[in-house]
């Protein structure tokens, strides 16, 4: 076995779980023409938990990640809605016991980047600033879809890839409700993937082409935040989902289904009217293949009415 199997393992697993993000206040509106670009950061680190799926022990994986994102708020219908791009590149080191004797293996690379789109079907129509500043938010309820393309680094002939070679969407629905300070959330969503027709094809191993397939993964995430003044809250986190076994040929793999849950919290700090940042750190609770890994994550936000040019 040669050290690219321990990597694509971790890799593996956090692939299958793509998407289980602790995002608070996903639903919570912005006046039109609202836009912002961020700047983030996350360090993953832990056991990727692959459950007999790979010849691996003590498997362990640390990555670096940063991300370019931009958010933008408009109008669909009398509706609020936005859409929101996010681009990141990914440094990782793998380390592991295969054969009997210590693997290590490093990569780094563009991964696979997503856009998600929302609108607001209750409580949120389209506002300007004026009429955003009178509003006070009771219930919300909104849609959404997330769209992961295959746009990250991806060489078929090698198990260990940044890139999934394949889309993947995610039909959301959400809720989001205020009492005074305190703000509650709760979302469901499925994950749908389409095929990867190239996974670890055209080398020693499988000279062929292999195609490899997932099952939906249902998943559903809660939040309880307080807003200690305007724009510094903080955030209880939690999520669960379930699903995504894997296929390679049309073989079933049984030990990738999932059934997994993350816990967190998460603040967001002003420091200027245009500038913030926001923290959180996040743990594995439950862990049935893949989840099993301590996130760390900061990001540096700035945002703006209108365009820039005017602004």
């Amino acid at each position: 076995m040669r050290p690219v199997v321990l990597a694509a393992a971790v890799l593996g697993a956090a692939h299958a779980a793509q998407g289980q993000e602790l995002n608070p206040r996903a639903y919570v509106i912005a006046p039109v023409g609202t836009s912002a670009i961020n700047l983030g950061y996350s360090h993953f680190d832990g056991n990727p938990d692959v459950a007999g799926a790979a010849p691996i022990t003590d498997a362990e994986g640390s990555v670096d990640l940063a991300a370019f994102g931009y958010y933008r708020s408009v109008a669909l219908l009398g509706r609020s809605a936005n859409f929101a791009l996010t681009i990141p590149y990914a440094v990782g080191d793998f380390t592991g016991i295969v054969a009997d004797a210590p693997r290590h293996a490093r990569r780094s690379g563009f991964a696979d980047s997503s856009l998600r789109f929302s609108v607001n079907l209750i409580g949120g129509p389209a506002m300007d600033p004026n009429e955003f500043a009178k509003w006070q938010q009771d219930i919300l309820l909104g849609v959404s879809l997330k769209i992961v393309a295959p746009t990250g680094q991806y060489d078929p002939t090698k198990l260990i890839n940044w890139g999934t070679n394949r889309w993947a969407f995610k039909p959301e629905i959400g809720y989001s409700q205020r009492w005074n300070h305190w703000v509650l959330d709760g979302y469901a969503a499925v994950w749908f993937f389409t095929t990867n027709p190239e996974f670890f094809s055209y080398n020693q191993l499988f000279p062929g082409v292999r195609s490899k397939t997932q099952s939906p993964v249902t998943a559903l995430e809660a939040h309880l935040s307080y807003d200690v003044r305007p724009r510094l809250w903080i955030s209880l986190d939690a999520n669960f989902w379930e699903g995504g076994e894997t296929s390679v040929n049309g073989v079933p793999k049984v030990a990738t289904y999932q059934r997994s849950s993350r816990v967190g919290i998460t603040a967001s700090i002003p420091l200027t009217a245009h500038h913030s940042i926001k923290v959180s750190y996040s743990d594995g609770a439950y862990v049935r293949y893949g989840g099993n890994y301590r996130e760390i994550f900061a990001s540096w936000q700035y945002g703006w009415l209108g365009w820039p040019a005017s602004h």
